[in-house]
């Protein structure tokens, strides 16, 4: 715009007044990147090794807390004692170690974490239910209730490694565009809402504080800093942690919890486990350690359910990690290579007998972006750690003991992460066209509006809305309309592939011409370097 000089006297050489014009800055929107930025160590700079050290403990620290979860929900109905709860816990440990380190050297090659998944609980707990079990020896029902659960996720195993060995999924990949991902990469995480503050509440007095300390120490203290803001930043989990898990520690053994309710001691002793008594010294998990599989082919088609929606969570959490290591975006190929050393994570947790199958770790997801560090170095020393503490059971044991409220407080902050980044796919859309509003707008509601009806039926009446007299069949149905990040991806998807507009910009809309540009493995020089097999491997199984 221009302005007018009103002034009546001189300016410039010629006596009377003129007129001058004023530019004003041209407003331009944030650039487009297809590389997150201000990430201190990508994927394939590690830090040095002291930090790194610390760092793939506090990822180990990190995913011990759904372990520890899920396997203290399943055990007791299996009929397991304290010493069972110690072995399941080890042997989850275990898989997920080698599962990581699989995963970070001939899948995908991202940071990502392999750990245990709550999307394998309900079939877990059908088998449990079924009956066929019982047992007077709480012992000898665990071990058969334990083949069945491994006779099933060995089954599933087989959808995610034909799937991704296949190439099948490499297909379905091509298709997708940063429009139909945000509603999957974003419910991935704020889908997980109710594992976050609700767990924080059942012990106020620990999960609070949690929370408070670790934001003012991440997100304040850190940029207020100058000489320890690296270390505050990096090391947040490992400081509040231990300041909170002290804290608990001291009530404890003070006796505030001796009177409470029992439900209360649970939550808030750091005694309550019986892990540090019941875990050996030294043991290690080898297959079949509780027998032969059993196999039923109901409960394996209700796992195998469970293990399709947990590969599309996946995927979802490939990508958030992508972007927080810093990587460009994953070429369909490679995604399809991780779907399918996944599906060997799966049969590993079949073989060694875990209580649930394997997906991405949405927590060590957000981790990384709490630290900015998204090396694939300290992942694989994370899954170290994850295997060191798996033999030696009473060390590991120890840390396995950190009431659960704290874990609940991190899942605030890397759920919310995991979130954050899906949204964050929104800047290679075009948003202010009605195609797009309608479809991330319909898609998101759907998957957290469909869901919520599912999760709370169940919570009324006891079982999903489907409910007939085989529980493997209600299962397949009930399992995947309860996951928001399954649904919304499924509706976004559909939509965004088959909604077009005459006026042929729709491409451009929805983004995909971003991504077609690592539509193949070649077809951008910097995905060999993030994504290339180690040993020269590339040569005997190229990516395309």
């Amino acid at each position: 715009m221009a302005g007018v000089n009103d002034g009546g006297g001189g300016g410039g050489g010629g006596g009377g007044g003129g007129v001058v014009k004023v530019v004003e800055p041209v407003l331009v929107a944030h650039p487009v990147k297809d590389q997150l930025q201000n990430v201190s160590y990508c994927i394939t700079s590690p830090p040095p090794w002291h930090e790194a050290i610390l760092l793939g403990f506090q990822h180990y620290i990190v995913m011990l807390g759904t372990i520890v979860i899920i396997a203290t929900a399943l055990v007791p109905q299996m009929g397991g004692g304290n010493r069972e709860k110690a072995d399941v816990i080890q042997t989850m440990l275990f898989v997920a170690g080698l599962n990581t380190l699989l995963q970070t050297m001939f899948g995908t090659r991202l940071p990502a974490v392999i750990g245990s998944s709550y999307t394998y609980v309900p079939p877990t707990i059908s088998i449990i239910l079924s009956g066929r079990w019982n047992d007077p020896n709480p012992v000898a029902r665990f071990e058969k209730t334990m083949r069945a659960i491994q006779g099933a996720l060995i089954i599933a195993s087989t959808i995610q490694i034909i799937l991704g060995f296949s190439g099948l999924w490499r297909n379905v990949a091509r298709l997708l565009s940063p429009l139909s991902a945000v509603p999957l990469v974003a419910l991935a995480g704020f889908g997980l809402y109710e594992l976050g503050f609700p767990g924080v509440v059942r012990c106020v007095e620990i999960g609070l504080p949690q929370l408070v300390i670790l934001v003012l120490l991440s997100q304040y203290l850190a940029h207020m800093m100058h000489s320890g803001r690296n270390i505050l930043e990096r090391f947040g989990v490992l400081i509040s942690v231990a300041i909170v898990w002290i804290y608990a520690h001291i009530l404890t053994v003070s006796g505030v919890y001796n009177h409470t309710a029992l439900r209360t001691q649970i939550s808030c002793r750091t005694d309550r486990t019986g892990l540090i008594h019941s875990a050996p010294w030294i043991r290690a998990p080898y297959p079949f350690q509780w027998g032969a599989p059993s196999f039923h082919a109901g409960e394996a088609f209700a796992m195998m359910m469970a293990a399709f929606v947990a590969l599309v969570e996946s995927t979802g959490g490939f990508i958030a990690v992508s972007r927080y290591a810093s990587a460009t975006h994953m070429p369909p190929s490679i995604l399809s290579r991780g779907v399918g050393w996944q599906g060997i994570g799966i049969l590993l947790s079949g073989l060694f007998g875990s209580v649930s199958g394997s997906s991405v770790s949405m927590e060590n997801a957000g981790l990384l972006a709490l630290t900015r560090i998204g090396s694939r170095r300290v992942v694989q020393i994370s899954a170290g750690f994850m295997i060191f503490f798996s033999i030696l059971g009473k060390f590991g044991a120890v840390f396995a003991s950190i009431p659960a409220p704290i874990i609940a407080a991190l899942y605030c902050l890397f759920f919310a992460y995991v979130g954050g980044v899906g949204l964050s796919l929104l800047q290679f859309c075009n948003l202010n066209t009605f195609r797009t509003k309608f479809i991330l707008g319909y898609s998101i509601f759907l998957g957290l509006s469909v869901p919520q009806y599912f999760n709370e039926y169940e919570a009324i009446n006891g079982y999903g809305p489907v409910h007939t007299s085989s529980r493997w069949f209600n299962n397949i149905v009930n399992v995947p309309f309860s996951s928001e990040a399954f649904v919304a991806a499924i509706v976004a998807y559909f939509l965004d592939n088959t909604l077009q507009h005459r006026d042929g910009s729709v491409r451009k809309d929805r983004g995909k011409h971003w991504w077609d540009q690592f539509r193949t493995f070649k077809s951008d020089s910097r995905s060999e370097e993030f994504y290339s097999l180690p040993f020269n491997l590339n040569r005997y199984f190229p990516s395309v």
